[in-house]
Formats: C-alpha cells, sequence, structure tokens
C-alpha cells in the first residue's frame, strides 16, 4: 500500500471541486477539530464557521456605521451650505456682499481666518476687499486651474490672512457666465495639516463657484 501525501492546497481544491463530501462524510464533518482564531484550544468546523459568521458582521456594522456618519455628516454640510445661499440671495445691498460671504464662512463653517480680494468689480467693491493685490498675485491666480491648498509659506497671499495661519485654501473667483478671474478666496487655519496638497476640492469648488456668481452683483453694467 503507497502514501499520498497531499498539499494543503490540494486538500483545499479537492473540497471547492467536491460540496458533496462533508454531506456524504457527516461523521468526519461533526469530528473535525481546527484551531480557535484566537486562543490556543481546538474548537469544531461549526464553531469556527461561526465565529468567521460573526466576525464578518461585525464588519459590516463597522461599515454601515460609517456610512451613516458620512451621510449625517454630507447633510449637516448640504443643510449649511443652503443657510449660507440663502443669506447671500437676501441681502439686498450689493456693496455688503464680499463682508458677508466672508463673515458667514467664518460662523456658519468655522472657519474664522477667511478674506477675499477682487481687482475686478469696478468702483462697487469696498476698498478693503481691493488692497494689497501686486502683479505677481495676479499672474499667480490666473494659473491656478483649482483651489490651492497647502501651506502658507512662500506664498504672497497668506500676508491676508492672520499671523497664525499656517495652511491655507486658495479659491479663484470666477464670473461663472465669462469665465473671467474676479479675485481670490483664502481660507487659512492654525493647524498646518487642515489644508494639504492632497486633499479633496469639490467643497472649495462648491463654495468658490456660489461666492463668485453672487459677487457678479457688483461688476459694472457694460
Amino acid at each position: 500500500m503507497t502514501t499520498t501525501h497531499l498539499s494543503a492546497d490540494e486538500v483545499a481544491l479537492f473540497l471547492r471541486e467536491n460540496p458533496g463530501f462533508f454531506h456524504e462524510h457527516a461523521d468526519v464533518f461533526a469530528d473535525l477539530r481546527v484551531p480557535h482564531p484566537h486562543e490556543t484550544r481546538a474548537i469544531s468546523l461549526g464553531e469556527r464557521q461561526i465565529l468567521t459568521l460573526r466576525a464578518k458582521a461585525k464588519d459590516l456594522e463597522w461599515k454601515l456605521s460609517g456610512l451613516i456618519n458620512n451621510a449625517s455628516g454630507n447633510e449637516k454640510i448640504s443643510r449649511t451650505l443652503t443657510a449660507w445661499c440663502a443669506r447671500m440671495l437676501a441681502e439686498p445691498d450689493a456693496e455688503k456682499i464680499p463682508a458677508h460671504i466672508i463673515d458667514s464662512l467664518a460662523s456658519l463653517f468655522e472657519l474664522p481666518d477667511t478674506t477675499l480680494r477682487l481687482w475686478e468689480g469696478g468702483t462697487k467693491v469696498p476698498e478693503r476687499f481691493t488692497q494689497d493685490v501686486s502683479d505677481d498675485i495676479r499672474q499667480w491666480a490666473q494659473a491656478l486651474p483649482n483651489p490651492y491648498c497647502g501651506p502658507t509659506e512662500g506664498h504672497a497671499v497668506s500676508a491676508w490672512l492672520g499671523d497664525n495661519a499656517q495652511s491655507m485654501a486658495v479659491v479663484p473667483l470666477r464670473d461663472p457666465a465669462s469665465g473671467k478671474l474676479l479675485g481670490l478666496l483664502v481660507i487659512g487655519s492654525a493647524e498646518a495639516d487642515r489644508f494639504e496638497p492632497d486633499m479633496g476640492t469639490a467643497f472649495l469648488e462648491i463654495i468658490g463657484e456660489l461666492s463668485a456668481s453672487a459677487l457678479t452683483r457688483l461688476l459694472d453694467p457694460h
């Protein structure tokens, strides 16, 4: 009589290809003992399957909890964004819109170090929102395809923020009709990792589009 040695992979393949094996050999299934996943003792195959199913159920619970938390967070952002838009739409005085934008972002989204500068808009733009805009800043802004997120160091626009700003988001404000760059919205944070280069910018882009649309009320008629 010869002895055939099967590898673990061969045994696994055999069981996959012969799903009726344990049905035909129920006594083998009942007597199988396998290692406990977290202890040194052995347990039955049935117990091991139950433990595996419990672990999968726990993992699914964590994933479901994460989805619920994300949905709740997105709903909160949506409500806050709607409130912000409603405040802008209700503002009868166009000259107050720049201040309204940064004040509302500070209060509703907890972004206290926020400012903007405009170099398009004519005589209606309050003077404090047109100061300290150099040609270099304008050229840099023109080259921004998307919002900039990263450290404040080495960027002239950081001078518009408070002294404690370590990171910032710079959002181009473009006329939705012509695509012309009207200015920049700058949001600073004392946390160095609040705005990072690899972060998503979809929310910032929405803020920029809505702000720019509201600011077009300041443009001088042609």
